[in-house]
């Protein structure tokens, strides 16, 4: 005699409509964060050459891509600028300047889609000092906590001036994000966010990203002692957690697809939203393996972003922003 719940799965798995009435994870365009970089110039893109179909965009064109982003139901951009050499400095002073690239784009895309869409922006002093790190090093290039968590505050308060919505501090230094909080608060932007970097590992996945922001060719060293040690898992939990307890309104794990044993651990310990990011290491990886016809590219590209939310993520920043929600909307 047939054993017929042993069959039970096999039989919702039988037909697509049967597959999507019992699906358990969902994955939309409102799941994604797109990351745009920013460059000199008006009508200019720069292809990066070691992200494939991802390029550096001057603000004009940064504006097109955010209102290509609304249209396609992504409701968030996250903004980098690649910092010309010759506004570099030791001490990244270009970070406070109201007209830097970074400020002027966050200007543009909110006067011409306001609250249509969301603004993320990135706070670190990599894209601006000339030694590539996050923050202020001492003489014998010891990144400074304390410092550099100065500098980061007024760094985040001159882009929420210039309108950024969600301030994400990306350096990993201790006590920034109390700091910025109180100077937000301070400052009487009540409703401006924090999406901190709580879990970033000293990875080998960023190369591709130091390349887009100018950073890669100029750092000295590495950024082990400030991110965090790959080996480490015990440690971004107490990372998160006081980030969270210093005024975080949402947190990151980074890289992505290595580390989802982190972010499902987050996911279970802390009722915040959580996010990933897919560093541009993953992206290039995805489209290498599509171009050397060793996957399908747009089964990969959905495959990893369902792994994230299934995982535990609330989104996802991804290179793949568009390309997924094209796929998602059709």
């Amino acid at each position: 005699m047939p054993s017929f719940p042993s069959t039970r799965l096999r039989r919702t798995r039988s037909t697509s409509w049967s597959r999507n009435l019992v699906r358990e994870t969902r994955l939309s365009p409102h799941d994604l964060i797109w990351p745009l970089f920013i460059t000199s110039g008006n009508g200019v893109e720069e292809p990066v050459a070691s992200l494939p179909g991802v390029s550096r965009w001057s603000v004009d064109n940064i504006v097109d891509r955010a209102r290509e982003a609304v249209t396609l139901g992504i409701p968030c951009v996250a903004l980098f600028p690649n910092t010309p050499p010759d506004k570099r400095s030791d001490d990244g002073a270009e970070a406070l300047n109201p007209d830097n690239l970074m400020c002027t784009a966050i200007r543009a895309v909110k006067d011409a889609l306001g609250d249509e869409i969301g603004v993320l922006t990135d706070v670190a002093l990599d894209p601006y000092t000339s030694h590539g790190q996050d923050g202020l090093i001492d003489e014998k290039g010891y990144v400074l906590n304390d410092a550099t968590s100065e500098v980061l505050t007024a760094q985040a308060l001159n882009q929420t001036e210039a309108g950024a919505d969600i301030i994400a501090p990306s350096d990993m230094m201790d006590g920034r994000i109390g700091r910025i909080r109180n100077a937000l608060e301070g400052g009487g932007h009540h409703n401006t966010q924090i999406m901190a970097y709580s879990a970033k590992y000293a990875s080998a996945f960023y190369g591709p990203f130091r390349d887009a922001v100018g950073s890669g060719g100029l750092l000295k060293g590495d950024k082990k002692s400030y991110q965090m040690d790959p080996a480490n898992a015990d440690e971004a939990m107490r990372e998160i957690a006081m980030d969270i307890a210093e005024g975080a309104d949402s947190v990151m794990v980074k890289p992505g697809l290595p580390y989802l044993d982190i972010v499902r651990s987050a996911a279970d310990g802390f009722n915040i939203p959580l996010f990933a990011y897919q560093v541009s290491g993953e992206y290039a990886m995805i489209e290498a393996a599509a171009a050397a016809g060793a996957g399908d590219r747009d089964a990969l590209i959905l495959e990893t972003l369902m792994a994230f939310k299934r995982a535990g993520c609330s989104g996802v920043l991804t290179y793949h922003a568009a390309y997924a929600a094209r796929l998602l909307n059709d």
